[in-house]
């Protein structure tokens, strides 16, 4: 699917991008990709890993909300992954309109520097954090799903076709709770915001998988879902500090007890998969009938919800432990 194509991915010298890159170059033959990012040091970090002169990669700096810089990078690009955003919940509750900047107008200059350069596929990676959001991060990730889902309709005589992957926690990654615990562990108190939090769970690798085999499944205004585990936040205690005194500080604004990725307003519109689930987007252009004739799938139950709290898939002590070693 990637061989002999032109990939571009935004926010690309974040923590998926890195391991999307690593993945594409280990799993396809590519034409290049493209890194596009705002930060140098980051980028002159990655290319010490992925140097140009041995992989058919090109580095550019550039922002999300430069509309012309997103146009002139786009050219001759197949496929774009947009995995740059604002995320971290704190930083957007105080600095609301950089966040809506990046987030929601920066996802409409990547659409419309696809459309424009007639790029084939676009894939926007969305978060839990986007189902009912009570903070701006989700509220804005939300919205950048919405736009991403209507770009399908006016798109007009353009070829370009657009989807969204939607995920939990990704364990590892930069700003997550592990590597927090794990400097917290050394000083033998670990802060706890809730001891009955639980959290969707998902690797790196699993996160990238499900991003290749949406781009061959979408058809253009999916929202794709992957089934994944959850955890509960004392069992990761467990796991990485038994020994450790706990300290309950309170839920942070903007956060819930249990993320959603399926909300019981969407049930009406999603379908069910072996290992995933799709949202289909209310929109008249598209036929929920046909999508299921051609692609299979189950409609949920009336008021079904996928909550990180109702999961029948659980990470254990064990398990848990396991995946922390293997990073």
């Amino acid at each position: 699917m990637l061989n002999n194509k032109s990939i571009l991915i935004t926010g690309g010298t974040g923590s998926f991008g890195k391991k999307f890159v690593n993945q594409v170059l280990k799993n396809y033959k590519p034409k290049e990709i493209i890194v596009y990012s705002r930060d140098e040091l980051k980028q002159f970090e990655m290319r010490e890993t992925f140097p140009t002169e041995k992989y058919p990669i090109k580095y550019f700096i550039g922002d999300v909300r430069d509309k012309e810089r997103l146009y002139r990078v786009a050219h001759n690009v197949d496929f774009i992954i947009h995995a740059a955003a604002l995320k971290q919940v704190p930083t957007a509750e105080f600095n609301p309109f950089e966040t809506v900047k990046t987030n929601i107008l920066g996802a409409q200059n990547v659409i419309e520097a696809a459309l424009e350069n007639n790029v084939k596929k676009v894939v926007a990676l969305s978060t839990d954090k986007a189902c009912n959001p009570i903070n701006l991060y989700g509220a804005t990730k939300l919205a950048s799903d919405k736009i991403f889902a209507a770009a399908n309709h006016w798109q007009g005589s353009h070829r370009t076709i657009f989807s969204v992957v939607r995920y939990g926690n990704v364990v590892g990654s930069r700003g997550s709770v592990i590597p927090f615990f794990l400097k917290k562990k050394e000083e033998g108190v670990l802060p706890i915001t809730d001891e009955r939090m639980t959290r969707f769970w998902i690797t790196l690798e699993q996160s990238v998988q499900f991003v290749f085999d949406s781009l061959k499944r979408m058809q253009g205004g999916e929202l794709f879902v992957p089934k994944i585990p959850s955890m509960n936040i004392m069992d990761l205690v467990k796991a990485i500090a038994p020994e450790a005194e706990i300290e309950v500080i309170g839920i942070r604004p903007g956060e819930k007890i249990h993320e959603l990725m399926i909300s019981s307003d969407d049930a009406i519109n999603t379908l069910e998969f072996d290992n995933y689930f799709v949202i289909q987007p209310s929109h008249p252009w598209w036929d929920n009938l046909d999508y299921i004739k051609i692609n299979g799938g189950k409609q949920v139950d009336e008021g079904f919800t996928y909550s990180s709290g109702n999961n029948t898939q659980w990470l254990d002590v064990p398990e848990l432990r396991k995946i922390i070693e293997k990073l």
